[in-house]
């Protein structure tokens, strides 16, 4: 949830936007977000003062440390490990950014390469759970 206070307000107040019309849009846009989720925005503001936003999915990193339950990534990734996740949640993490604008052109199997290497990259253990039926 939005307010016009800082950091919004200043930031949108330096390009002439109204803040009060921006918290709106945002607010109405984002109501399916439960309150709390870092949501990232790409803001185009015209020389007349109107604007124009596009409202992209959490941080790759966050909803990493969201699906494993943890706080913060390792500070030595490639000697210790903060957890395991399966492959299946990579996967659907891969699915949530395939969705950004932006990524239209980005194959589902390369999206997920990038999930897993920053997986990786935050010592976090991906292993394959076979279902055995």
């Amino acid at each position: 949830k939005a307010s016009p206070s800082p950091p919004v307000g200043p930031a949108l107040g330096q390009r002439g936007v109204k803040t009060i019309d921006f918290t709106k849009q945002f607010n109405d846009r984002t109501k399916a977000y439960t309150q709390g989720v870092p949501i990232r925005v790409i803001m185009n503001v015209k020389p007349d003062r109107s604007f124009t936003f596009v409202v992209k999915s959490p941080p790759t990193a966050w909803l990493l440390l969201q699906a494993l339950g943890q706080e913060k990534g390792s500070s030595r990734p490639s000697h210790t490990t903060i957890g395991e996740l399966d492959i299946r949640h990579i996967y659907e993490i891969a699915c949530i950014k395939h969705q950004d604008v932006g990524c239209e052109d980005v194959g589902l199997e390369s999206m997920t390469s990038r999930v897993l290497a920053q997986a990786k990259g935050m010592g976090i253990a991906v292993v394959r759970n076979e279902v055995v039926e």
